[in-house]
């Protein structure tokens, strides 16, 4: 899973009241540095004839005055002018976002597209889709209303880079962090009076996600305040503040908001089918995706089966092939396959050093096949931030594309201490060494990490603010691939790619039945126990998550099928090379996948 913030603005960065709501602003604190004077432009519509001038002045004041209204998706990208602030929470709040989003749309409408070069007709057509979603998300989402989580993820957002980054100097850092933790308290405010009937399942993880943020303030930051001992004194008031907020929003999560937790998880048909289209950035109907979802899984089933029987003699030498015709006997195969190979698995105490020696092994594996560039910016392998826990498993954190000091992280969540041995056990048969490998893959070699650093080059701020996450997932996905055709991980790791992809099916399949429809968890784990293998505490995980996001579990699916369709075109033209070819593709930035083609292909847009 990727995390930092892709084509969805509103529902990470930017943050509106409702309209019954006093305006809640947060005072500047006395530690807060001084911010620029000069206020950013709002976007100005041009004089100039020149159609790519006049984008590029609205582009440019845009992202200016975005910046300035959104600073924790701009600490995100790496714009640390406004790390000491959080982001206008209020009815004022969201009449800012309904006007800036208006006036921004009309002077965009005045410039004719088909006048502008390549690079800014894409760009533009990017910033168009943005403007659309933030208007589906004031009107029809309206998640600061229905979802705790928007806040639990807003402060953990805003305060885990000044935490976990180098952002630049020390004291600046610390100062900023100060001034955000001053903060909390107009945020704790905000939510208790915005939050009506959230779904009960979206509470109970806030309150999870808000006791990890207590952890962080009260047990963390006191060494980090260490380091300064001229600020400490003010940072400690500033945290005890925060804590006791933090405190006190819990209380009102537990005893009030969860008790009236009674709103509907489910999108509804007609709010996924906008979703997925802003998602994708593709006019794809939800039913062709969910079609070709249950085409995968079928054609993936049929290729484990393949893999198992040239697994078996080395897992089973003197037992004999059992029967494999029927349906279900190659279900029965293929489980016994991976029960053996699950066998060797790592542990808690393993599991991150595990991580880190494969990604070592798949960087060296990358240069040796010269498959495609290696970025030189550093990544490290972390131990998952409690307060990040309780949506995925792992996640790649790599440096916005504004960041001077790149520092990409490689998260792994650990079991928590409170599972009991037997949960435990059953995570680690599904993430065992061989299933690791492909998971490092994913997220860091040559996955997330390294189409993130080649993304960084692209000189193009509103591509780099806004990158597409059907590509930067189709990407990682797509590196699974890549590497098992080379033989990384040799069959044990293959068969845990192909039960991967099967995944990748489960989580199409999962998304489009539980918003557009009414699956339910029975059937959601027969589907993915049964029929793609996966052990219950993964599929316990993956319903929870398919309940708490929407959309965004399709991604995989339709970006991993456009770029092996566009790999399979570029083979067929002459002079084609594995690293040539690659190195061309991620040099766009993360534009959705139809823009891809269009630069690659000249196909229309």
């Amino acid at each position: 899973m990727k995390v930092r913030p892709c084509a969805w603005i509103a529902a990470i960065v930017l943050s509106g009241c409702g309209a019954e709501l006093e305006t809640v602003r947060i005072p500047p604190a006395p530690l807060m540095p001084p911010v620029s004077s000069q206020t950013p432009p709002e976007p100005q519509q041009p004089e100039a004839p020149n159609a790519d001038r006049s984008f590029e002045k609205l582009a440019a004041g845009f992202l200016a005055r975005y910046l300035e209204m959104s600073p924790v998706h701009a600490t995100q990208l790496g714009e640390h002018r406004y790390d000491s602030r959080w982001p206008l929470l209020g009815a004022e709040g969201e009449k800012l976002e309904r006007e800036f989003v208006a006036r921004t749309r009309k002077m965009l409408d005045r410039i004719e597209l088909d006048k502008l070069e390549a690079k800014n007709r894409v760009d533009a057509m990017i910033l168009r889709n943005q403007l659309d979603q933030w208007t589906f998300f004031l009107d029809e989402l309206r998640e600061w209303e229905t979802d705790p989580l928007f806040y639990t993820g807003m402060i953990g957002d805003g305060l885990d880079p000044l935490v976990s980054r180098d952002t630049g100097g020390q004291q600046e850092r610390l100062t900023n962090l100060g001034a955000r933790l001053a903060g909390i308290p107009a945020i704790v405010q905000a939510a208790k009076a915005s939050l009506k009937r959230p779904p009960k399942l979206h509470t109970e993880t806030a309150i999870q996600q808000n006791d990890g943020l207590i952890r962080l303030v009260d047990k963390e930051l006191p060494a980090l305040f260490a380091k300064e001992p001229g600020l400490k004194g003010d940072l400690e008031k500033r945290a005890a503040f925060a804590l006791k907020a933090l405190r006190e929003f819990d209380e009102f999560l537990k005893k009030d908001l969860l008790k009236r937790s009674d709103g509907d998880f489910r999108l509804g048909q007609a709010r996924f089918a906008k979703k997925l289209r802003y998602y994708l950035e593709a006019d794809i109907p939800a039913e062709e995706l969910y079609k070709s979802a249950q085409a995968l899984l079928v054609s993936t089933q049929d290729e484990m089966v393949q893999t198992s029987l040239a697994l078996w003699p080395e897992l089973f030498p003197k037992e004999k092939v059992p029967p494999h015709e029927s349906h279900a006997d190659k279900l029965k195969l293929v489980r016994k396959v991976l029960d053996a190979v699950a066998k060797d698995r790592p542990t808690n105490a393993t599991i991150v050093d595990e991580a880190r020696k494969l990604t070592q092994d798949a960087t060296d594996f990358v240069r040796k096949h010269d498959l495609v560039e290696l970025p030189s910016e550093p990544i490290r392998v972390i131990v998952m931030p409690e307060y990040r826990r309780g949506i995925a498993i792992a996640y790649c954190d790599s440096s916005g594309p504004f960041e001077k000091n790149a520092m990409t992280f490689y998260a792994i969540s650990p079991t928590p201490a409170d599972w009991s041995r037997k949960r435990a056990e059953s995570f680690y048969r599904e993430y065992n060494r061989a299933m690791l490998a492909d998971l490092t893959v994913h997220e860091a070699m040559p996955g997330h990490y390294l189409q993130l650093m080649h993304a960084n080059r692209f000189k193009s701020d509103i591509r780099a603010a806004f990158g597409s996450g059907a590509f930067i997932e189709g990407w990682a996905t797509y590196a699974e691939w890549l590497m098992g055709k080379y033989g990384f991980g040799g069959l044990r790791t293959r068969l845990q790619l192909q039960k991967m992809d099967l995944r990748m099916a489960a989580n199409a399949m999962l998304d489009h039945d539980i918003h557009a429809g009414s699956m339910d968890e029975k059937a959601a784990m027969r589907l993915m126990t049964e029929e793609a293998f996966q052990e219950d505490g993964e599929a316990a995980g993956k319903w929870r998550r398919a309940r708490l996001t929407s959309a965004q579990l399709s991604t995989y699916l339709y970006g991993y099928t456009e770029l092996r369709n566009m790999r399979e075109r570029a083979e067929k033209q002459a002079g084609f090379t594995e690293r040539t070819y690659h190195d061309r593709l991620l040099s766009f930035g993360s534009p959705a996948p139809k823009y891809v083609r269009h630069m690659m292909f000249g196909d229309a847009i």
